[in-house]
């Protein structure tokens, strides 16, 4: 009988019977390394030049805006080096999870984006592509890797 228990349910519990143990996530590592350095480079521009990311999504800079904006690097420095940590250190069942987190959380970017309160500019298109990029990475990588038993 097939287990229809969620994945989150299955790894929290450690019953993985029904994924593929048999071999390392490495596709789903390569691309938790590569959003590692995505996000890097965002936080170090948030840190260095706030104004600037935010005139190219169409926003007015404030204090309050540039405040948020520095608030968002140093949140980005913490998921680089958890993303990184993870690619490189965690087992199959660490890095499955935290791919099934940031495909959420790159798909809810993208989307978050697109809704920017400001007239789209060409900034933002490509900023929310990214963010859906990723999504689609992390959805190919973890349907590549995990197969139901049949």
């Amino acid at each position: 009988m097939h287990n229809t228990a969620g994945l989150g349910e299955r790894l929290q519990a450690g019953h993985t019977s029904d994924m593929n143990d048999t071999q390392d996530p490495r596709l789903l590592r390569w691309i938790l390394r590569a959003g590692a350095a995505v996000f890097g480079v965002s936080a170090v521009w948030l840190l260095a030049a706030p104004t600037y990311f935010l005139e190219l999504l169409g926003l007015a800079s404030s204090i309050e805006l540039t405040w948020a904006m520095w608030m968002i690097a140093l949140t980005l420095i913490a998921l680089t080096g958890n993303m990184a940590v993870v690619s490189f250190t965690a087992p199959a069942r660490g890095v499955i999870a935290s791919s099934v987190v940031m495909l959420v959380s790159a798909g809810a970017l993208g989307f978050v984006t697109v809704l920017v309160p400001a007239p789209i500019t060409w900034f933002g298109v490509v900023y929310a592509l990214v963010g859906f990029g990723f999504a689609a990475a992390y959805l190919v990588g973890l349907t590549l890797w995990w197969r139901p038993a049949r």
